[in-house]
């Protein structure tokens, strides 16, 4: 998949599905790394279990268990070294190794260079209760959500909507992400039409 190529879907969900199976396809070898997932409150320890933390998939954070192969598009999550390496930064794979991951930036003015990512903590903000998770702070970028794709421009712009738009502007978000109508590829279900969310009151 060429670097600014990316299929963009609405629900994170979906996205995970998609990423999966493409990769699936890769033929070179995959490597699995497990986070470390636990509470920073000691009293809450009891009432989530470290195998309650490992299922958590909030759409911040990497996966409990992140699977990667050489040669697969991946998408920082953190800003790690800004502006070459930011939230949102896309790389592709170049090795994989126990306790780093050896990356080449796909985009922007530091296209081509070559860099390390390590695991750090990160801690999710929309949950009831605070827990941290040691993981690298990748996900697979064959597809991205709307949401991770804003502020991005595509050269190909595959939108699927075959789950429709939820929040305000997410449907705009999507279209505008290509460069060129000529270069916008809708799949949605038979109905000819979709709904595009907008909060009246974000307009007053």
């Amino acid at each position: 998949m060429a670097p600014r190529t990316r299929n963009i879907l609405p629900l994170n969900e979906k996205v995970k599905e998609i990423n999966f199976t493409v990769q699936e396809k890769v033929p070179t070898a995959a490597r699995t790394y497990y986070s470390i997932d636990k509470c920073l409150n000691d009293e809450e320890a009891t009432s989530y279990p470290v195998e309650f933390l490992n299922s958590l998939n909030p759409s911040c954070i990497p996966l409990h268990r992140l699977v990667l192969k050489v040669g697969c598009p991946i998408m920082l999550l953190r800003n790690l070294d800004p502006p070459k390496l930011c939230n949102g930064s896309r790389l592709i794979v170049k090795a994989l190794h126990a306790h780093i991951i050896e990356a080449t930036i796909l985009t922007g003015p530091f296209e081509g260079e070559n860099v390390l990512i390590p695991r750090i903590p990160l801690i999710p903000t929309d949950l009831p209760f605070s827990f941290q998770r040691l993981q690298f702070p990748l996900r697979l970028a064959f597809a991205i959500t709307i949401n991770k794709a804003q502020g991005q421009s595509l050269r190909v712009t595959g939108l699927d909507l075959t789950d429709e738009c939820f929040s305000h502007g997410q449907l705009y978000v999507g279209m505008s992400r290509a460069k060129d109508t000529s270069t916008l590829f809708i799949i949605a279900d038979e109905q000819k039409e979709t709904k595009n969310i907008v909060y009246s009151q974000v307009l007053k």
